[in-house]
């Protein structure tokens, strides 16, 4: 019996992969929920973002529209990346101490004290 609907056998393929694609988003927002540590739901949002960006391709993909799409995704992972490095330096922050100040491999520690 042939398809009436228009949808090929790719796009059945695409929709199913997507839908699979959903599903390991729930489970993984479980794990954000109920992360034990907040590097458990830094990653798991970090998951969640790169499974975004391949929907977004995927729905360009079934539109016909990958080239508009792309661009979407690009863009969100570039907020999914500064979110990221954010959220660590918050936390890298909070575990050192508020008072305490971040200092890079190539900065003195203080003015008159060598690296």
């Amino acid at each position: 019996m042939a398809m009436t609907s228009g949808h090929t056998g790719f796009d059945m393929v695409l929709t199913g992969t997507g839908c699979l694609l959903f599903f390991l988003m729930v489970l993984v927002l479980v794990r954000v929920t109920r992360g034990p540590t907040a590097i458990d739901r830094i990653v798991g949002v970090n998951i969640i973002g790169t499974k975004t960006m391949l929907l977004l391709v995927l729905i360009g993909t079934v539109y016909h529209r990958v080239d508009m799409f792309v661009d979407l995704a690009l863009t969100y992972a570039l907020l999914n990346f500064v979110g990221s490095v954010a959220a660590a330096k918050y936390f890298r922050r909070k575990s050192h101490g508020a008072a305490t100040p971040i200092h890079l491999e190539n900065e003195p520690l203080h003015s008159g004290e060598a690296p």
